[in-house]
């Protein structure tokens, strides 16, 4: 078997009384940080092998992990923070499990999105997940410039060296738009930003927000 664990976002009391002992029981541990998940697993008393599964080496894991799985093995993947294959390694073992016929399953647990958007006070009987804004400017302007044609509220994950700049282009294009900040989940430095694209805008030029961001932006009135 096959199991997806999320892992926690920042406080690592955030994981489930399942994902622990799908760790426990699992013959190796599929890991986008080997290093990271070695924390985790410390922290709760869990010691497996490790299998390191990251970006740049998904395609060959996959095939590798198919084998596995297809001898018997269980198999548990963590990726460094939230569900794996969100924005993360995970889709290629999926669909490479889905190929073949092998058995897998998905736990629930830790992800920033939702947090985010409850804490935002945004309306959010509909929202639309971007993933990351992209690193090129022209790109990143033209799915902001969507986001805020959509009529329900969007959330991106952006980078803290990248947020001012993304802001700025907000409050050029729709200053009085309702925006949100949340940034460090979980951690002992949660922090929301409310307020108009102009006010987070400024606000960020003095005091640049640090850590793991979420950028919410409020969907046009309809």
């Amino acid at each position: 078997m096959f199991t997806l664990v999320p892992s926690p976002i920042g406080n690592l009391e955030d994981i489930t009384l399942r994902g622990l002992r799908t760790l426990r029981e699992a013959d190796v541990v599929a890991a986008e940080d080997t290093r990271h998940a070695s924390i985790l697993l410390k922290h709760h008393g869990i010691s497996r092998p490790l299998l390191s599964l990251h970006e740049h080496n998904e395609a060959q894991r996959a095939e590798e992990i198919a084998k596995r799985l297809a001898a018997g093995e269980n198999i548990a993947m963590l990726t460094d923070a939230g569900t794996p294959g969100i924005s993360d390694p995970g889709f290629r073992v999926v669909r490479e499990c889905i190929a073949r016929g092998l058995e897998f399953t998905v736990l629930p647990g830790a992800t920033s999105i939702l947090p985010a958007l409850v804490g935002s006070g945004l309306p959010l009987h509909e929202f639309y997940f971007g993933g990351f804004l992209p690193v090129k400017s022209g790109r990143r302007k033209t799915l902001i410039e969507a986001a805020l044609a959509r009529g329900e509220t969007t959330i991106f994950f952006e980078s803290p060296h990248r947020i001012g700049k993304s802001l700025a282009v907000l409050a050029e294009l729709a200053p009085d738009r309702s925006v949100c900040v949340a940034r460090e989940l979980s951690k002992k430095f949660e922090e929301y930003w409310r307020g108009t694209a102009a006010e987070l805008s400024a606000r960020a030029e003095k005091q640049p927000p640090r850590g793991e961001i979420c950028l919410l932006i409020a969907g046009h009135q309809r």
